[in-house]
């Protein structure tokens, strides 16, 4: 058994005190989903396996994505297949876009918020969420991770106004999931011996020390930041 199949095993309690960045995307996306209305059309840029389409049941969801990020997903479900520098649509026909955890896995992040502000109308909100401090993943498709500066800069560039970005914990919530990060060292081959002994040493305060987490009060130590921002109106 893989460390991923042992983390989905996890109770929901459990999961989410564990894998709080997830767990925060979840709630932002299904709280932006809930604001829209009904019949609206979303964009989901970088859509992957279109796992947050469930969010967007009321609204006109349309996930877009290289499929070039993971081999082993699956990517059939997408409703086009495209470089998000180059979207297929007409500027302003959508009502709504999200970004999730994307940005990163593109050689151009400033080319696509600008394509993707292409493609909203007027006032129309976005959510994006980037990582900040992260493993490797998706090699070789994984180029940035972005701060809070980096990230303001990027969406005025883009023609985003009432901006608004939002660290995901401090240094104690950051601290606990680099401990549990530690477990993926003890799995496959004669290296599932240790995982029970490094499990008993480092997920008991990887669950305590979040509750620490009040104390980092500047959030320069975060797993990553959750954003939002509307498509500005055009100047006259």
């Amino acid at each position: 058994m893989s460390y991923t199949a042992i983390v989905d095993r996890l109770p929901a309690w459990l999961s989410r005190r564990i894998l709080h960045f997830e767990a925060a995307i979840e709630h932002a996306v299904s709280t932006f989903a809930a604001s829209l209305p009904a019949g609206a059309r979303v964009l989901d840029a970088g859509a992957g396996e279109v796992r947050h389409a469930r969010y967007f049941t009321r609204q006109r969801y349309c996930g877009v994505d290289l499929a070039v990020g993971d081999s082993a997903w699956n990517y059939s479900r997408l409703h086009a297949v495209a470089d998000l520098t180059r979207l297929p649509f007409a500027s302003g026909c959508f009502d709504a876009a999200i970004n999730i955890v994307t940005l990163e896995h593109v050689r151009q992040p400033e080319s696509v918020l600008r394509e993707i502000a292409r493609t909203l109308a007027p006032a129309a909100p976005l959510l994006a969420v980037v990582p900040h401090e992260w493993e490797v993943h998706q090699s070789p498709h994984d180029f940035f991770r972005f701060t809070r500066h980096g990230m303001q800069y990027l969406l005025e560039n883009a023609g985003m106004v009432d901006i608004e970005i939002s660290p995901v914990g401090g240094y104690f919530r950051l601290l606990a999931r680099r401990l549990l990060n530690g477990l993926q060292f003890f799995t496959g081959g004669i290296r599932w011996l240790g995982f029970i002994p490094a499990a008993l040493l480092l997920v008991p305060p990887a669950l305590l020390i979040p509750y620490l987490d009040f104390l980092d009060r500047d959030r320069n130590f975060t797993l990553g930041y959750i954003c939002t921002a509307k498509k500005s109106f055009p100047s006259r």
